[in-house]
C-alpha cells in the first residue's frame, strides 16, 4: 500500500469543514473550559466564532486556552486527571482530527479497535474469544504506567511528521500538546503527555502505539488492543515469554514509556484475566470485580439517604441501567444474570433506605417492587 504524505492540509479547512467540527462537539457535549464559555453560549454567536477561529487557524495565529483540570473517580481512593479544552479549542482538535485521520487510518493494525470509525469495545471481546477458539489459550496482560500523561511530546510530532508535511498543522498539534493546565489557579506547563479529554489525544495515541502494533504483527503475534488497554496471545509459554520481551523493548525502548510490574502479568483463559470491564475465562464472560464495585459505588451515591426520592431520580437510573445493560448484555444471559440481579436488588433496597429514611427489612413488604415499577425504574434483568 503507497504511503500517503499531506503537505497542504491548511487549504483544506473550509467552513463546511469548521461547521461538521463544531457538530461533532456539541454531539459530544462535555463542559466548558477555563474560559467558562460551554457550547450553548459559543453556539449563540456560531458563524462568527468559527469565522474568526477558521482566520486563526489558517494564519498561524491560533493558540489554545490551557486546560481546566479535573479528576473523575478510577477505583475507589484513586482519581483520574483530566484536561478539559475550551469549546473553540475542542472545535480546533476536531478540524485537525478529521484532515489528519484518512492518512492514518488506513494504515492501522485491524486488530486495533480504540476510537476508530466502525470499530467498537465489543468487537475487541468478540475478535479476542475466537482467538481462545484457535488454541491460543496463554495471554500477556500489559499495562503501561500513565499511558496518556507521559508519551514524550517529540515522539508524538515524529510520528505525526512521517504522514503529515504541513508545517501550519504541525504547529497547531503542538500548540495543543503544549497548551498547559490550569489547576487550583495555578499554570501549569505541559511539557509530556497527551492530556485525556482532548479530541485529538485518542488519535495520537493510536498513532503512537501503532509502533508496537507493527512490532507485534512483524514477530508474527496476535494481539488485540483498545487504545492503551491490550493482550497479546500466544499458544506456549515460551511464546508468550518472548513477546513480553517484546513489548517492554518497544514501550520502554523505542516509545520511552513504562510497563506496570504490577499490572502486566502472564496468564491463561484457564485462570481468567480482566479486558475493557469484562472478566474473560474459558468458560465464561462477566463484569469484572472493578467494574462491578464501581457499579455498586456509583449506585451509593445516587441513593444518598439524605436526598429525596423523586421521578427525576428514576430516569438518572434508568438511562445509566440502559448504559449499562447495553454493554454487558453481550456477555449472553446466562453469564451476568446473577451479577444483574444482584444489582437490581441493590438498587431497590437502597431506594426504599432512601424514601423512608431508615434501613429496615419491613419496608420490604411496605414498599414492594411493583411500586418502583409505577415510577417506570426498569430492572437490568428485564433488559437482558
Amino acid at each position: 500500500m503507497e504511503v500517503l504524505v499531506a503537505h497542504s492540509l491548511t487549504g483544506r479547512i473550509t467552513e463546511d469543514l469548521m461547521y461538521k467540527a463544531f457538530k461533532a462537539v456539541k454531539k459530544n457535549r462535555g463542559a466548558a473550559g477555563i474560559d467558562r464559555v460551554s457550547i450553548r453560549m459559543f453556539e449563540r454567536h456560531l458563524e462568527k466564532n468559527l469565522k474568526a477561529l477558521m482566520r486563526d487557524m489558517k494564519d498561524g495565529s491560533f493558540w489554545p486556552f490551557p486546560l481546566r483540570r479535573e479528576y473523575i473517580p478510577k477505583e475507589p481512593g484513586k482519581f483520574r486527571p483530566l484536561g478539559i479544552p475550551a469549546v473553540r479549542d475542542r472545535v480546533a482538535q476536531e478540524v485537525v482530527r478529521r484532515l489528519m485521520e484518512p492518512y492514518f487510518e488506513p494504515y492501522f493494525s485491524p486488530y486495533s479497535f480504540g476510537f476508530r470509525p466502525d470499530r467498537n469495545c465489543h468487537q475487541a471481546i468478540a475478535i479476542t474469544l475466537s482467538w481462545f477458539k484457535r488454541g491460543y489459550r496463554i495471554v500477556l496482560d500489559a499495562d503501561i504506567k500513565g499511558f496518556f500523561d507521559n508519551i514524550p511530546h517529540s515522539l508524538i510530532m515524529k510520528l505525526v511528521a512521517r504522514k503529515i508535511a504541513d508545517g501550519n498543522i504541525l504547529r497547531l498539534i503542538e500548540k495543543f500538546l503544549k497548551s498547559g493546565v490550569m489547576e487550583e489557579g495555578v499554570f501549569k506547563k505541559t511539557e509530556i503527555g497527551t492530556p485525556q479529554g482532548g479530541v485529538i489525544s485518542p488519535l495520537l495515541a493510536n498513532i503512537v502505539l501503532d509502533v508496537l502494533d507493527k512490532e507485534l504483527a512483524k514477530h508474527g503475534y496476535v494481539f488485540v488492543r483498545y487504545a492503551d488497554d491490550f493482550i497479546v496471545l500466544a499458544k506456549s509459554r515460551p511464546e508468550i515469554e518472548k513477546a513480553h520481551e517484546i513489548v517492554r523493548s518497544v514501550i520502554e525502548g523505542q516509545l520511552g514509556l513504562q510497563l506496570s510490574p504490577e499490572k502486566t502479568k502472564i496468564t491463561t483463559f484457564a485462570e481468567g484475566f480482566d479486558f475493557l470491564g469484562f472478566h474473560i475465562n474459558e468458560s465464561r464472560l462477566t463484569i469484572r470485580a472493578k467494574s462491578l464495585k464501581k457499579l455498586q459505588e456509583k449506585i451509593k451515591v445516587m441513593t444518598i439517604r439524605s436526598h429525596n426520592f423523586s421521578d427525576d431520580l428514576i430516569q438518572e437510573f434508568n438511562a445509566m441501567l440502559r448504559g449499562v445493560a447495553n454493554y454487558y448484555r453481550f456477555a449472553g444471559r446466562s453469564h451476568v444474570k446473577l451479577q444483574f440481579q444482584a444489582l437490581d436488588c441493590l438498587i431497590r433496597r437502597r431506594l426504599r433506605s432512601m424514601k423512608s429514611k431508615r434501613i429496615s427489612r419491613a419496608d420490604n413488604r411496605k414498599i414492594p417492587n411493583r411500586f418502583f415499577e409505577k415510577h417506570g425504574l426498569v430492572s437490568l434483568c428485564s433488559l437482558l
